[in-house]
């Protein structure tokens, strides 16, 4: 991309997130702040200019002298501005998946809490997923107009003092804490009102930045967050861009509407551009087309996305969730841009190879493959279970999507309850990893997923009922009577008293069955059951047919195991002894 004679080179965009419980004042924060408004920025949806609650993401931006630790910017272009993009997240309990949407294009977090009520539930959630998206964070007292002037300075200590606690174990100890009023009087107050402590938190944040890392290179992949059209121009849409870099007369996809378009112009802020790269904020025209196919998505490189009917991502318990991680259950994913409802499969390595080694750390280190064989769970195992409390073991899940989702590879996954009770005080974020296989096959059920070798291991136990000669036996309540015994010809069993035989196929109609000794019987097992069978014999022989159905007076001394595992998906349903 050849450089412009435009500004571009010298400002350099800085990504805030302004993220924390509904009503505690961000988007008057955001405004405060702000100089220039963009176009999704302070809430377009009427529902939520009457009740004053941001529904959707907003974006605004104010510029500042670019800070000296910025200024000499190792090798890179040295910038004399400094752009915050404030990007400011909703607060809704059910917009979490909006949320989580923002929190991926962002720099800096800045977490708002109001002073009086302290840290909600939604403040947690939005904690946690500042944790898996974003390195750095400051924390904003807001509403201190609220506090009587003369306990204002301790309650605002006391304040400072339970936040630094919450976050002494997350990614985020030590952080900064400031207080400030971005709307003194209330959304109600007159404008007149001189918000408070909005220059001292703007130095702070210039303290705060640092060159996020920026690369121009490789596929273009950008959020795209509003679209609109302009009449006789095409149809424009904002976004940021997360990978890569565009410039006017690049084609690009919008893979959700299967079409390519041409890029006729360019703007970062209302000033026209000849083009753009990972992490600037930028709108894009295009040739036209109907904006409200499009309101949210992602627009990339042709060809680079895919389509997944289904997933296979590594996964971490998130810490505060509640509930146990069951398979077969529904639980609503983020992924790349898109929040869907999938039903989730866990599962692991075999028993014997999830003992992490002290030298080997626990985090998600080995890759994903088809090569080896994993253990099907019935839910997500902890680290914790047992007495013992180590780090817990390394884990997949199979998604399956209710509709087919666009990402990028390697993408974040984010798993979520989010139908769990807004109003009830607990996390509802289940889940956290990254996608390490697609399934782009509509019918991946037939032609991807046998070749997944997830097995579940199976154990029957029946008894010998009787001795034919010193090298077979007879067995019974192993199978049911309907049970085709020919699919367990030839399997292993081993008897409680230590011999191994193989099952040599059904024996009457009743579900009983042959047992041939390899090595032929122990001569205490052949005295053990000729003992109770002459027991037997005393106690239950009038004659006659009854030998089928033996009497269940006595339980045999000896019993019959068999143990076998069997792939989940197989479409044959083998069994498979090692």
């Amino acid at each position: 991309m050849t450089e412009s004679p435009d500004s571009r080179a010298k400002t350099l965009n800085f990504n805030v997130g302004v993220l924390g419980h509904v009503d505690s004042g961000k988007t008057s924060l955001a405004r405060a702040l702000s100089s220039t408004a963009s176009t999704a920025a302070f809430d377009k949806n009427p529902q939520s200019r009457e009740r004053g609650i941001t529904l959707d993401l907003g974006f605004s931006s104010f510029t500042v002298d670019c800070p000296d630790h910025l200024r000499d910017s190792g090798g890179q272009q040295p910038c004399d501005s400094l752009q915050f993009t404030l990007v400011d997240c909703p607060g809704h309990a059910s917009l979490i998946r909006t949320i989580i949407g923002g929190a991926q294009i962002i720099d800096l977090m800045m977490l708002v809490v109001d002073v009086v009520k302290g840290v909600q539930t939604q403040t947690a959630e939005c904690l946690l997923i500042g944790e898996l998206t974003c390195p750095r964070m400051v924390v904003v007292l807001n509403k201190i107009d609220l506090l009587p002037p003369n306990k204002r300075q301790s309650a605002i200590e006391k304040m400072t003092k339970r936040l630094h606690k919450t976050l002494e174990s997350t990614r985020f100890k030590e952080c900064p804490v400031i207080a400030v009023a971005a709307k003194p009087g209330g959304p109600e107050a007159p404008e007149t009102e001189e918000p408070q402590g909005v220059p001292e938190l703007i130095e702070l944040l210039k303290k705060q930045t640092y060159l996020p890392k920026r690369d121009p290179k490789g596929d273009l992949l950008m959020a795209v967050d509003h679209c609109f059209s302009i009449r006789g121009q095409g149809t424009v849409m904002t976004g940021t861009i997360l990978q890569g870099s565009l410039a006017i007369n690049d084609t690009v996809e919008i893979p959700v509407l299967k079409v390519t378009k041409k890029i006729k112009s360019v703007q970062m802020f209302r000033k026209p551009v000849s083009g753009a790269m990972q992490g600037d904020r930028v709108g894009v025209c295009v040739t036209q087309f109907d904006p409200k196919l499009l309101e949210r998505g992602l627009v990339c490189t042709p060809g680079t996305l895919r389509t997944l009917y289904a997933a296979i991502v590594s996964t971490r318990k998130i810490g505060y969730f509640k509930g146990s991680l069951a398979t077969r259950a529904k639980f609503h994913i983020t992924v790349g841009h898109e929040t869907v409802m999938a039903k989730v499969a866990f599962f692991g390595l075999p028993p014997a190879d999830t003992k992490p080694t002290p030298s080997e750390p626990s985090s998600l280190e080995t890759p994903f493959t088809f090569d080896r064989e994993y253990f099907y769970q019935d839910e997500y195992v902890s680290g914790q279970r047992e007495g013992a409390s180590g780090p817990d073991p390394e884990q997949w899940a199979l998604l399956e999507f209710e509709r087919p989702v666009t990402c990028p590879a390697l993408c974040l996954v984010i798993g979520s309850k989010l139908d769990t009770d807004i109003h009830a005080n607990t996390c509802r974020l289940a889940f956290q990893g990254r996608l390490v296989h697609g399934f782009e096959d509509k019918s991946y059920t037939e032609t991807a997923l046998p070749q997944l070798r997830i097995y579940k291991t199976k154990h029957k136990e029946g008894q010998v009922e009787r001795v034919t000669d010193d090298y077979s036996v007879i067995g019974r309540n192993l199978f049911k009577k309907e049970t085709n015994l020919q699919l367990f010809v030839g399997l292993k069993v081993t008897l409680s008293t230590g011999e191994s035989g193989v099952i040599e196929g059904g024996f009457g109609q009743s579900g009983k069955f042959k047992i041939r000794i390899q090595e032929g019987l122990r001569p205490e097992t052949k005295q053990l059951l000729s003992s109770s069978s002459k027991k037997k014999g005393k106690s239950g022989s009038k004659g006659g047919p009854a030998s089928e159905e033996e009497p269940k007076v006595e339980s045999q001394p000896v019993s019959i195991h068999l143990h076998f595992k069997r792939y989940v998906f197989d479409p044959h349903k083998k069994m498979v002894q090692s």
